[in-house]
Protein backbone atom coordinates (compact mmCIF):
# COMPACT_ATOMS: atom_id res chain seq x y z
CA UNK A 1 0.00 0.00 0.00
CA UNK A 2 1.44 3.63 -0.79
CA UNK A 3 2.27 5.90 1.99
CA UNK A 4 -0.11 9.03 2.18
CA UNK A 5 0.56 11.78 0.09
CA UNK A 6 1.68 14.83 1.52
CA UNK A 7 1.43 18.25 0.15
CA UNK A 8 4.04 21.13 1.67
CA UNK A 9 2.92 24.54 1.23
CA UNK A 10 5.74 26.94 2.78
CA UNK A 11 8.02 29.42 0.98
CA UNK A 12 10.65 29.34 3.20
CA UNK A 13 13.37 26.97 1.99
CA UNK A 14 15.25 25.75 5.28
CA UNK A 15 11.22 24.64 6.00
CA UNK A 16 10.45 22.99 3.42
CA UNK A 17 14.04 21.28 3.73
CA UNK A 18 13.40 20.41 6.93
CA UNK A 19 10.06 18.75 6.66
CA UNK A 20 11.06 16.82 3.34
CA UNK A 21 13.64 15.16 5.17
CA UNK A 22 11.27 14.01 8.35
CA UNK A 23 8.88 13.03 5.78
CA UNK A 24 11.42 11.21 4.14
CA UNK A 25 12.40 9.60 7.12
CA UNK A 26 9.30 8.08 7.73
CA UNK A 27 8.57 7.07 3.94
CA UNK A 28 5.38 9.57 3.38
CA UNK A 29 5.23 10.91 -0.43
CA UNK A 30 5.77 14.42 -0.95
CA UNK A 31 5.00 17.64 -2.89
CA UNK A 32 6.63 20.59 -2.45
CA UNK A 33 4.83 24.30 -3.71
CA UNK A 34 6.61 27.50 -2.76
CA UNK A 35 3.48 29.79 -2.55
CA UNK A 36 -0.14 29.87 -3.28
CA UNK A 37 -0.68 29.48 -6.98
CA UNK A 38 1.53 26.17 -7.07
CA UNK A 39 -0.61 25.18 -4.28
CA UNK A 40 -3.41 25.12 -5.82
CA UNK A 41 -2.48 23.89 -9.21
CA UNK A 42 -0.83 20.80 -6.53
CA UNK A 43 -3.67 19.99 -5.02
CA UNK A 44 -5.63 19.98 -7.99
CA UNK A 45 -3.66 17.49 -9.90
CA UNK A 46 -2.22 15.52 -6.68
CA UNK A 47 -4.61 15.33 -4.58
CA UNK A 48 -3.14 15.02 -1.90
CA UNK A 49 -3.98 13.01 1.85
CA UNK A 50 -3.03 16.28 3.57
CA UNK A 51 -1.88 19.66 3.44
CA UNK A 52 0.75 20.83 5.61
CA UNK A 53 0.63 24.94 4.90
CA UNK A 54 2.54 28.07 6.06
CA UNK A 55 0.07 31.08 5.83
CA UNK A 56 2.86 33.55 4.96
CA UNK A 57 2.90 33.48 1.62
CA UNK A 58 4.46 35.16 -1.08
CA UNK A 59 1.29 35.36 -3.55
CA UNK A 60 -1.40 35.29 -1.29
CA UNK A 61 -2.45 34.81 2.51
CA UNK A 62 -2.87 31.69 3.87
CA UNK A 63 -6.34 31.69 5.06
CA UNK A 64 -7.30 32.84 1.50
CA UNK A 65 -5.80 29.68 0.51
CA UNK A 66 -7.19 27.62 3.01
CA UNK A 67 -11.20 29.25 1.67
CA UNK A 68 -10.26 28.31 -2.34
CA UNK A 69 -9.26 24.76 -1.42
CA UNK A 70 -12.47 24.67 0.83
CA UNK A 71 -14.52 25.25 -1.90
CA UNK A 72 -14.48 22.12 -3.38
CA UNK A 73 -12.24 19.72 -1.17
CA UNK A 74 -12.05 18.14 2.42
CA UNK A 75 -8.44 17.72 2.43
CA UNK A 76 -7.34 18.01 5.92
CA UNK A 77 -5.23 20.85 5.85
CA UNK A 78 -2.53 21.91 9.14
CA UNK A 79 -1.29 24.93 9.30
CA UNK A 80 1.80 25.69 10.59
CA UNK A 81 2.67 29.47 10.88
CA UNK A 82 4.69 31.63 13.19
CA UNK A 83 1.52 33.31 13.74
CA UNK A 84 0.73 32.67 17.25
CA UNK A 85 -1.92 35.06 18.21
CA UNK A 86 -5.59 33.55 18.86
CA UNK A 87 -7.40 35.75 16.05
CA UNK A 88 -4.86 34.68 13.42
CA UNK A 89 -5.46 30.80 14.90
CA UNK A 90 -9.21 31.31 15.12
CA UNK A 91 -9.04 32.98 11.09
CA UNK A 92 -7.60 30.05 9.83
CA UNK A 93 -9.70 27.60 11.76
CA UNK A 94 -13.24 29.43 10.56
CA UNK A 95 -11.73 29.53 7.34
CA UNK A 96 -11.73 25.31 7.31
CA UNK A 97 -8.45 24.27 8.37
CA UNK A 98 -8.17 21.45 10.52
CA UNK A 99 -5.50 21.80 12.91
CA UNK A 100 -3.12 24.73 13.98
CA UNK A 101 0.85 24.55 14.89
CA UNK A 102 2.88 27.31 15.85
CA UNK A 103 6.63 27.73 14.72
CA UNK A 104 9.44 27.11 16.13
CA UNK A 105 7.67 23.42 16.06
CA UNK A 106 9.15 20.31 16.48
CA UNK A 107 9.16 17.71 14.29
CA UNK A 108 7.86 14.93 16.16
CA UNK A 109 4.91 17.25 17.33
CA UNK A 110 4.64 17.99 13.37
CA UNK A 111 4.57 13.94 13.02
CA UNK A 112 1.66 13.57 15.78
CA UNK A 113 -0.58 15.47 14.38
CA UNK A 114 0.05 14.31 11.17
CA UNK A 115 -0.93 10.90 11.98
CA UNK A 116 -3.66 12.12 13.48
CA UNK A 117 -5.31 13.92 10.67
CA UNK A 118 -4.66 10.56 8.54
CA UNK A 119 -6.60 8.33 10.92
CA UNK A 120 -9.89 11.46 11.27
CA UNK A 121 -9.65 10.99 7.52
CA UNK A 122 -9.44 7.21 7.16
CA UNK A 123 -12.15 7.08 9.54
CA UNK A 124 -14.10 9.25 8.07
CA UNK A 125 -13.69 7.21 4.75
CA UNK A 126 -14.57 4.36 6.40
CA UNK A 127 -18.03 4.81 7.75
CA UNK A 128 -17.22 4.70 10.88
CA UNK A 129 -20.12 5.82 13.30
CA UNK A 130 -21.67 5.38 16.56
CA UNK A 131 -23.86 3.46 18.44
CA UNK A 132 -26.43 5.50 18.05
CA UNK A 133 -27.13 7.32 14.93
CA UNK A 134 -28.74 10.39 15.90
CA UNK A 135 -27.99 12.36 19.28
CA UNK A 136 -30.25 15.36 19.98
CA UNK A 137 -29.58 17.54 22.95
CA UNK A 138 -32.45 20.20 23.19
CA UNK A 139 -32.03 21.97 19.69
CA UNK A 140 -28.58 20.67 19.21
CA UNK A 141 -28.69 17.56 16.83
CA UNK A 142 -25.72 14.82 15.31
CA UNK A 143 -26.19 12.92 12.48
CA UNK A 144 -23.25 10.41 13.31
CA UNK A 145 -24.30 8.02 9.48
CA UNK A 146 -24.21 11.01 7.59
CA UNK A 147 -21.55 13.67 9.59
CA UNK A 148 -24.16 16.47 9.86
CA UNK A 149 -24.70 18.54 12.75
CA UNK A 150 -27.62 20.93 12.84
CA UNK A 151 -28.69 23.56 15.38
CA UNK A 152 -33.03 24.53 15.26
CA UNK A 153 -33.00 22.02 12.07
CA UNK A 154 -30.21 24.64 9.93
CA UNK A 155 -27.01 22.69 9.16
CA UNK A 156 -24.18 24.21 10.27
CA UNK A 157 -20.87 23.46 9.40
CA UNK A 158 -18.12 22.31 11.39
CA UNK A 159 -14.30 21.30 10.70
CA UNK A 160 -12.87 17.67 11.14
CA UNK A 161 -11.19 18.73 14.56
CA UNK A 162 -14.53 20.66 15.91
CA UNK A 163 -16.98 17.73 14.86
CA UNK A 164 -14.55 14.84 16.55
CA UNK A 165 -14.33 17.50 19.75
CA UNK A 166 -17.91 18.04 19.90
CA UNK A 167 -19.02 14.34 19.13
CA UNK A 168 -16.42 13.60 22.10
CA UNK A 169 -18.86 16.22 23.89
CA UNK A 170 -21.60 14.51 23.02
CA UNK A 171 -20.23 11.03 23.80
CA UNK A 172 -19.78 11.93 27.69
CA UNK A 173 -23.27 14.29 28.28
CA UNK A 174 -23.11 15.57 31.71
CA UNK A 175 -19.16 15.07 32.03
CA UNK A 176 -16.52 16.74 32.92
CA UNK A 177 -13.65 15.92 30.60
CA UNK A 178 -10.25 16.88 31.49
CA UNK A 179 -8.27 18.83 28.97
CA UNK A 180 -5.39 15.49 28.83
CA UNK A 181 -8.38 13.44 28.08
CA UNK A 182 -9.83 15.10 25.42
CA UNK A 183 -6.19 16.17 23.70
CA UNK A 184 -5.54 12.51 23.57
CA UNK A 185 -9.03 11.37 22.72
CA UNK A 186 -9.16 14.11 19.72
CA UNK A 187 -5.14 14.01 18.50
CA UNK A 188 -4.10 11.23 19.80
CA UNK A 189 -1.56 13.17 22.02
CA UNK A 190 -1.19 14.46 25.28
CA UNK A 191 1.12 18.10 25.01
CA UNK A 192 0.27 20.77 27.70
CA UNK A 193 1.47 23.04 25.38
CA UNK A 194 -1.58 21.95 22.94
CA UNK A 195 -4.17 23.29 25.70
CA UNK A 196 -3.89 26.78 23.98
CA UNK A 197 -4.76 25.52 20.78
CA UNK A 198 -7.64 23.38 22.59
CA UNK A 199 -9.15 26.44 23.62
CA UNK A 200 -9.11 28.13 20.31
CA UNK A 201 -10.85 25.19 19.05
CA UNK A 202 -13.40 24.69 22.09
CA UNK A 203 -14.18 28.86 20.81
CA UNK A 204 -14.69 28.45 17.11
CA UNK A 205 -16.86 25.47 18.39
CA UNK A 206 -18.81 27.38 20.36
CA UNK A 207 -19.38 30.24 17.97
CA UNK A 208 -21.28 27.81 15.52
CA UNK A 209 -23.50 26.49 18.10
CA UNK A 210 -24.32 28.70 20.89
CA UNK A 211 -26.75 31.91 20.40
CA UNK A 212 -24.50 33.34 23.09
CA UNK A 213 -20.80 32.00 22.99
CA UNK A 214 -20.87 33.73 26.14
CA UNK A 215 -23.63 32.23 27.94
CA UNK A 216 -23.08 28.52 26.85
CA UNK A 217 -26.14 26.61 27.18
CA UNK A 218 -24.37 23.67 25.70
CA UNK A 219 -20.66 23.54 26.33
CA UNK A 220 -19.57 24.56 29.81
CA UNK A 221 -16.22 25.66 30.47
CA UNK A 222 -14.32 24.15 34.19
CA UNK A 223 -11.83 26.81 34.30
CA UNK A 224 -8.33 24.64 34.87
CA UNK A 225 -9.72 21.46 34.51
CA UNK A 226 -11.89 21.12 30.95
CA UNK A 227 -15.05 20.62 29.38
CA UNK A 228 -18.61 19.35 29.69
CA UNK A 229 -21.55 19.26 27.55
CA UNK A 230 -24.65 20.21 29.62
CA UNK A 231 -27.61 17.64 29.05
CA UNK A 232 -30.79 20.10 27.36
CA UNK A 233 -34.31 19.12 27.78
Amino acid sequence: MNKPLILIVEDDKAVRNLMGTTLDIQKYRYHMAKNGAQALMEAVSQRPDVIILDLGLPDMDGVELIKKIRSWSNVPIIVVSARSEDADKVNALDAGADDYLTKPFSVEELLARLRASLRRAMYQSSGGVEDNAVFVNGDLKIDYVSGCVFIRDQEIHLTPIEYKLLCLLAKNVGRVLTHNFILNEVWGNVMQSDVPSLRVFMATLRKKIEEEPSEPKYIQTHIGIGYRMIKRE
